[in-house]
């Protein structure tokens, strides 16, 4: 398997017909489907402990990707430091994760609305009902859940060290 192969298979747009197919497919299959979003720049130890505690909670696991433009406007000048193609490729890869769509909004609200999750997932620094797409899987019957956050690890703990180093 290649990484263009890898990339074809996992990694889409929030419009693509080939993301749409495998949204019918699981649901038909009635597969617990599980989402969480984020930038995932320079992804580290404690993304890979929240996207596995994240897979482990259903049957599929669906990362809603910030699109270099998004993560620029949420994050800041220089960033992300890791293009898209990039942190695609890079959660794509993990046996855990069974699609990543990129997304342009600032939020993921559309892309929860299009996916219908049964469950939504966020790191413990969120209360779950101010989690966007909260209320719109709680009233399709999903549940929202937090999970733990590994300490000592963050993306900009890991720039904040590169900086000084330099």
């Amino acid at each position: 398997m290649d990484l263009e192969y890898l990339i074809q298979k996992k990694v889409f747009d929030a419009d693509s017909i080939e993301l749409q197919r495998l949204l019918a497919y699981w649901r038909f299959k009635n597969f617990k489907i599980v989402f969480t979003n984020g930038c995932f720049d320079l992804v580290h130890l404690g993304h890979i402990d929240y996207l596995i505690r994240a897979a482990d909670l259903g049957d599929i696991l669906v990362i809603g990707l910030n699109s270099n433009e998004s993560a620029r406007r949420i994050k800041g000048e220089g960033r992300p430091i890791m293009d898209q193609k990039s942190r695609s490729s890079l959660l794509a890869s993990f046996i855990f994760v069974d699609a990543v769509i990129i997304f342009e909004e600032d939020t993921p609200i559309e892309l929860i609305r299009t996916i219908q999750p049964d469950i939504l997932v966020k790191g413990a620094d969120y209360k779950p009902e101010k989690i966007i797409g909260s209320d719109i899987v709680t009233e399709n019957g999903g549940e929202v859940v937090t999970l733990p956050l590994v300490e000592g690890y963050s993306t900009s703990l890991i720039e904040q060290k590169i900086r000084q180093s330099s």
